[in-house]
Order: C-alpha cells, then sequence, then structure tokens
C-alpha cells in the first residue's frame, strides 16, 4: 500500500443537498456538518459523537443510498482547481463528500487501485467517479452561462469518488493516514 495523505475533513449530510423548488432542483450546502469522527459501516457512515447518520446511509429515513454510493472521498487538490475555475465560494468539502484527503494533484479513477485504506485497516473498495449534478454545477457557476461546460469539468472524479464499505463497523478520524491499496493482479 502506498500513502495518498492525510483525513483533513470528515463530514456527514444531515439531509439531501439538492432542494426542489417546483420544477427546479437547486443546490444548499446547509446541511452538511464536519464531524470529528466517522463511524463507517456498510451501509454508509454516521457522524461522531453525536450519532448523526449520513442521508447516503441505507438506514436514513430519506436515504438517497444508490448501493454504489454510501461513502464518498474528496481531495483538497481537487478543490483547488475547482475554486481556480469557480471562485473561492467552492470551499473544502462544500461538495458534501465524507471524507476528504489532504492531497495537492489531481486524483483520477486509475490513481485510486484496489480502493482506500484508513490507517491500513478500513478499506473503501469499488472506487467509482461521483458524477457531477446539475444543481451543485450551477450553484458553483453562480450563474455565468456554461452549465454544460462546468459539468464537463467536474467530470472523471473532480468532483470525488464513491466507495464501498464491507467491514465491521469502525471508527476513523480526522489526521488519519490514507493509503491507495494495490490492484489485485489479473488471473
Amino acid at each position: 500500500m502506498e500513502p495518498i495523505g492525510r483525513i483533513v475533513r470528515l463530514q456527514v449530510q444531515r439531509s439531501s443537498l439538492k432542494v426542489v423548488e417546483g420544477d427546479e432542483k437547486r443546490y444548499d450546502p446547509s446541511p452538511i456538518e464536519s464531524v470529528p469522527a466517522l463511524l463507517v459501516q456498510p451501509e454508509g457512515v454516521v457522524g461522531l459523537p453525536e450519532q448523526i447518520v449520513d442521508v447516503h446511509n441505507a438506514t436514513h429515513p430519506q436515504s438517497k443510498n444508490r448501493e454504489a454510493n454510501p461513502i464518498s472521498v474528496g481531495f483538497t487538490g481537487h478543490y483547488a482547481l475547482m475554486r481556480r475555475r469557480f471562485g473561492p465560494h467552492v470551499t473544502d468539502g462544500i461538495a458534501g463528500e465524507n471524507i476528504l484527503v489532504e492531497v495537492d494533484e489531481r486524483i483520477r479513477l486509475d490513481d485510486l487501485g484496489g480502493g482506500l485504506a484508513v490507517g491500513g485497516d478500513v478499506v473503501l473498495g469499488e472506487p467509482i467517479v461521483a458524477e457531477p449534478c446539475e444543481p451543485f454545477t450551477r450553484w458553483a457557476m453562480r450563474g455565468v452561462p456554461g452549465v454544460k461546460e462546468g459539468l464537463q469539468f467536474l467530470r472523471e472524479g473532480m468532483r470525488g469518488f464513491y466507495f464501498r464499505y464491507a467491514g465491521e463497523p469502525a471508527e476513523i478520524r480526522v489526521g488519519d493516514l490514507i493509503y491507495v491499496r494495490s490492484r489485485a493482479p489479473a488471473d
């Protein structure tokens, strides 16, 4: 395993960040809550110490869990690129990922190997790209025309990645080291 960076922020979404108003959906980051630790379980994450169930946890009453998205990870280097393109309002963690890792460069799906390990013990596997949504993109662009170009910029992992966890419930904390797991050799 190769170290990639440290966790600099953990957070949960108390409810959906997409708000429906008539025929429109808008992005509202106010349900994001920073926490010092997460309980990671196969159903998703719970913010500690208050036991705040993330909206992508399968046990949340209004769950947004689609089986492939129980845990999300983003990178500080991606936020630096988003701020350069959209402005300073795109602060670290504003897209709502659960785990934010301090990494200077851009991370792509191929860079994630066989997934991530937190502290070597908690294995986050089956990484997939978190495709950008139009409400977040419009929010980031602050009314500037060109949503299609904004969506294209946020693709390929810029908005983060989703992972699954298959182990026993485990606690992770801000400051924990993140490793990239090697891919299993092909048969």
